[in-house]
């Protein structure tokens, strides 16, 4: 590992272990192809955003990003037996207030946040955002990644109806580092900034519009790299 990549700290030990889970099952099943993953910040907290179009999405991100991720998951998957593996693995229920602590947590930390912008699983093309994603990107002072995955929705040759067909090829784009406040490129380390900007409605509504635009950007630059 370069001196470079060696500068992020390591994660809690359990989004490690779940990265590590997300590794073995990934590229067993399927065929992982992984492209501008050295866009992620080598230190600092990032917010990778990826698109959701089927259930498989997260995890595969989690086998197959640089560093293990912290997921904002809806509440409704921590049932039964999931929910205490979930925690386990680093992984962080929305629910409106904890949620904000944890994943405000994470980032003051220095680690990685994984979030839907979308919310919940759509035609995967970024064409509704929630405002949280703003939100925790001015709070946090965090740079964000936008990230496509791409081939986990297709219908043919699947072995298991629920899956992607196996051992397929799937497509994980990284896009370039930004920051929801300003133009200026988010390549450099997080805390770059002179001073925290606060997150009044004015401010959260132009990040808003700002991320929507950058990841509406990154998704038809993704299918014209992979030719999906």
């Amino acid at each position: 590992m370069s001196t470079a990549a060696a500068q992020r700290a390591p994660s809690g030990p359990g989004a490690a272990v779940g990265r590590r889970i997300g590794i073995g099952l990934m590229y067993s099943l399927w065929h992982p192809r992984v492209l501008g993953a050295w866009r992620v910040p080598t230190s600092g907290p990032v917010i990778l955003t990826i698109n959701h179009a089927h259930g498989v999405d997260g995890p595969m991100l989690m086998g197959t990003a640089p560093w293990p991720v912290h997921f904002l998951i809806k509440k409704e998957a921590f049932v039964g037996p999931l929910d205490p593996f979930l925690r386990s693995i680093g992984q962080l229920k929305v629910d409106r207030e904890i949620a904000d602590r944890a994943a405000l947590a994470v980032l003051r930390r220095g680690d990685v946040l994984g979030i839907f912008p979308e919310g919940t699983r759509g035609e995967g093309d970024f064409a509704a955002l929630r405002a949280g994603l703003a939100y925790f990107a001015v709070r946090g002072d965090a740079p964000i990644v936008p990230v496509a995955v791409l081939g986990t929705s297709e219908r043919r040759g699947r072995a298991i109806a629920a899956l992607p067909p196996l051992r397929s090829r799937i497509d994980i784009v990284f896009g370039p580092a930004f920051r929801a406040t300003d133009d200026t490129d988010g390549d450099a380390p997080s805390g770059a900034s002179a001073t925290r900007t606060r997150a009044t409605r004015a401010v959260l509504d132009a990040a808003t519009a700002r991320i929507q635009a950058r990841l509406s950007e990154h998704l038809p630059d993704a299918r014209r790299r992979t030719g999906r």
